[in-house]
């Protein structure tokens, strides 16, 4: 049988390069998607990685990623949405207190790369994982303890990271179906190059989390025999917490978070497949 096939976005630094790393010790061939090439120190197998340049804000870029991936050992078996940014806008610095000087369109690059990047992935992801010798695989999103707290500092990067919780939650289900697990890590301070000069040799080093508990928590969540599916991991210092959804307020919210499932699902579900449907029209 040939070895797994993982893909990593983000992956020539920081939990990207960890992750892949770690991958090539446990068997895996590694496709590296990125802006920037992996540094030459890091001594990669060639014939174990495939180098793709790629802007995951774009879904052309990673159209071509995931086909170049796919294509290298006709098998994708693993995504690590990795891929961010921290925030490219301020909102409240940038006033001009001038009724002459409106606001200028406020850069989302943020969004874009934290966001919709990691959808379109996680929608070419189940493209391919459907063409699988055996159908299905795992995505496990790198969001945030952003995520799940607010960063004043940096509100967009704040906001997205929430949004793939979210997401996490909300497509595992519907994943589940097709034999994919979507689980998401939500680190907290890690040292890599994402935090702006100066700040890691500021941050108390009590309170930095090593790449080592990150790699753990990959580890828990592609475990074959876990069968992990929509958890939201929070990786702090030497901790993995497992973060379930708020407790639902009263009783008629109990019921909207369980008992309607069914008339979510099959409204949006018929309504969706209008969705599909036009899209697939040549």
């Amino acid at each position: 049988m040939s070895s797994p096939v993982a893909l990593i976005t983000g992956a020539s630094s920081g939990i990207g390069l960890a992750l892949t790393q770690h991958l090539l010790r446990k068997d895996y061939h590694v496709v590296m998607a990125d802006i920037n090439p992996p540094p030459a120190s890091a001594q990669l197998p060639t014939a174990r990685t495939l180098f793709v340049k790629t802007d995951v804000s774009s879904w052309d870029a990673q159209a071509s990623l995931f086909s170049q991936a796919f294509s290298w050992h006709k098998r994708l078996d693993f995504a690590a949405l990795n891929a961010g940014i921290d925030d490219r806008d301020d909102i409240f610095n940038s006033v001009s207190h001038s009724a002459s000087r409106p606001p200028q369109k406020p850069n989302m690059a943020t969004f874009d790369v934290n966001l919709y990047g990691v959808y379109y992935g996680t929608k070419l992801f189940a493209h391919y994982a459907a063409l699988n010798p055996i159908p299905g695989g795992k995505i496990v999103i790198t969001a945030s303890a952003a995520g799940l707290y607010a960063l004043p500092a940096v509100p967009q990067y704040s906001a997205a990271k929430h949004a793939l919780v979210g997401l996490t939650r909300s497509l595992a289900p519907g994943a589940a179906a097709h034999n994919i697990t979507v689980n998401c890590i939500c680190p907290a301070m890690v040292p890599t190059g994402l935090a702006p000069p100066g700040l890691m040799e500021k941050f108390p080093k009590e309170h930095i989390t090593p790449m080592s508990t990150i790699l753990r928590a990959f580890d828990e969540l592609m475990d074959e025999n876990a069968n992990k599916n929509g958890e939201c991991v929070e990786a702090a210092v030497q901790d993995l917490f497992y973060r379930t959804p708020p407790e639902p307020m009263g009783e008629s919210q109990k019921w909207m978070e369980k008992g309607a499932a069914e008339f979510w699902t099959e409204t949006y579900r018929q309504r969706n497949m209008g969705f599909v449907n036009a899209n697939s029209k040549p």
